[in-house]
């Protein structure tokens, strides 16, 4: 009998029973993913309603000043531990609690946390195999795919650029441009490299200007020039605008796993109606009447 018992207690410790306190449940992980994924959609779609997304198909999106951007990026941020926290509460808390013979404290901890983790890994992935297939589809759609010979990317960040460039007044009304905003396109976009754009793209960009709009070569120099400046401008915004967003959702992203695992641990903490762990002890206070921490 004795021996049976110190083999029972050998198993429950760290055996079976206590595997089976880690194993991962994937309905709590995929409830908090979905529920992150659709708070994040909302909060989103409210940032975007109200002006604070940089990032848009408009010619004068590039023109946004830098405060923007950065208060964009930290409503990125802020939404990111709404979201994920929101996701990692309700993965922590609908987790089904180990064992008591087969865990302790840190253990409960590192548990409920690994669940939030994990559901802030699917939500990420499913948030960005969505945007993969979005922007898929928006390329597809793409009036510039109609041709492989006129796509560019100048468009559509220097399309009010390329209308600057070839417009005239007398242009006969069937004449096609683009070819030649095309090619265009792609000379401006040089302009923003530290040896800008070569002496013989300059004087071929100025044929083309006198040859399509009827400007006097004066003129069509000057036209050209200032629009090659005006093309460095706006590139060298638009590369900062993106270099900021592409930034916050990184550390949105980041931060958003933390939250995710203290919001799991704190989901769990609720569940066992116990109170926070010591690191989260500050919150206690919003609590009438805690409960005493368990004595394992």
């Amino acid at each position: 009998m004795t021996i049976e018992t110190v083999m029972r207690e050998e198993i429950m410790e760290g055996g079976l029973e206590a595997d089976g306190g880690r194993t991962i449940q994937w309905s709590s992980v995929f409830a908090g993913a979905l529920a992150a994924g659709a708070m994040s959609f909302i909060l989103i779609g409210f940032g975007v309603a109200v002006g604070l997304g940089v990032s848009s198909a408009s010619p004068t999106w590039r023109d946004s000043s830098a405060a923007l951007a950065l208060l964009s990026g930290l409503y990125l941020i802020i939404q990111a531990i709404i979201s994920f926290g929101f996701g990692g509460y309700i993965a922590g808390r609908t987790t089904q609690p180990a064992p008591a013979l087969a865990t302790i404290e840190d253990d409960a901890e590192r548990r409920d946390g690994l669940h939030g983790l994990t559901s802030w890994a699917l939500a990420v992935l499913f948030g960005a195999a969505l945007l993969a297939m979005l922007g898929a589809s928006a390329i597809e759609r793409s009036p510039m795919r109609s041709s492989a010979s006129n796509a560019t990317a100048a468009e559509p960040m220097l399309s009010y650029e390329l209308d600057k460039l070839f417009r005239s007044p007398r242009r006969p009304p069937n004449t096609d441009l683009r070819e030649a905003r095309a090619e265009a396109g792609r000379i401006l976009m040089t302009s923003s490299s530290h040896s800008g754009v070569p002496t013989e793209d300059r004087a071929y960009l100025v044929q083309q200007v006198a040859a399509l709009t009827g400007l006097a070569a004066p003129d069509s120099e000057r036209r050209v020039d200032a629009l090659i400046a005006e093309s460095k401008t706006a590139i060298n915004r638009a590369r900062r605008n993106s270099i900021i967003v592409a930034f916050s959702i990184a550390a949105a992203t980041l931060i958003g796993a933390v939250v995710a695992w203290a919001a799991a641990v704190a989901g769990g903490r609720h569940r066992d109606g116990a109170a926070l762990p010591n690191w989260m002890a500050s919150s206690n206070r919003f609590h009438r009447s805690p409960r005493a921490m368990p004595v394992p």
